[in-house]
């Protein structure tokens, strides 16, 4: 279990009920963040939106170690959200994870709406709202590549609860609840340090080029502090 729940879920660790019912929130979800998110995309953001799905795509496809048998790989939810916002964040994880489930059988189909719920829409709104709170400390390069770090780490622990909640409902009783949390909220510990790595390394690659693009920092003062050599 902690191999697979380190990365998407598989087919069978929830039961059909629970399964569509989780089909039903991430349907809701989704229904409200397109809604939102035509009020975002515009000329600039649009073909962001596309290379941050590319690049969720290719980056989720990695996995990296984080205990012996145990891998996990980009949530992503923080980094989507900081780029694009929260609700063309979210249509970006979403549609990775659908392409994935249905192309490449990464993560299982009857899985699919406990998954998008889990990283596209509690990791989404966690990592926006907890970089939104810290926003004031993302002035410069430094506390920008904090910021997003944070970010990145809380969203893949509060995803991995989202997980915990759906197997409470409908797991198999088989496994101790408190068991599977400690493990899944241990391992996603781990693997949120890594998250927040490369959410931060990707967030001030961005920013050091074209912080305009940067959504997070929409509405500062002093957009251009993050350029090197240029005059604030």
């Amino acid at each position: 279990m902690t191999g697979s729940v380190a990365m998407h879920m598989s087919d069978g660790l929830l039961n059909p009920t629970t399964s569509l019912l989780f089909v039903g929130v991430a349907v809701v979800g989704l229904a409200v963040a397109t809604a939102k998110a035509r009020g975002d995309l515009d000329d600039r953001t649009a073909p962001l939106a596309g290379l941050v799905a590319a690049f969720l795509f290719a980056t989720q496809m990695l996995n990296f170690p984080v205990l012996p048998g145990v891998s996990g790989h980009l949530l992503g939810g923080a980094l989507a959200a900081i780029l694009v916002g929260p609700w063309v964040g979210a249509l970006c994880v979403s549609i990775v994870l659908v392409v994935q489930a249905l192309v490449f059988a990464d993560g299982g189909v009857t899985a699919l709406g406990a998954n998008v719920t889990n990283m596209a829409l509690i990791g989404t709104a966690t990592g926006f709202l907890v970089a939104t709170a810290l926003k004031r400390f993302a002035t410069g390069k430094v506390g920008l590549v904090v910021v997003a770090f944070v970010a990145a780490l809380v969203n893949t622990v509060v995803a991995s609860l989202g997980f915990v909640l759906e197997f409470a409902i409908g797991g198999d009783p088989a496994f101790s609840l408190g068991a599977v949390t400690a493990t899944v909220v241990g391992v996603h510990c781990l693997i949120g340090i890594g998250e927040g790595v490369i959410t931060a390394l990707t967030v001030g690659a961005v920013a050091a080029v074209r912080p305009d693009l940067v959504y997070l920092l929409r509405g500062t003062t002093r957009p251009l502090e993050l350029r090197e050599g240029t005059p604030a």
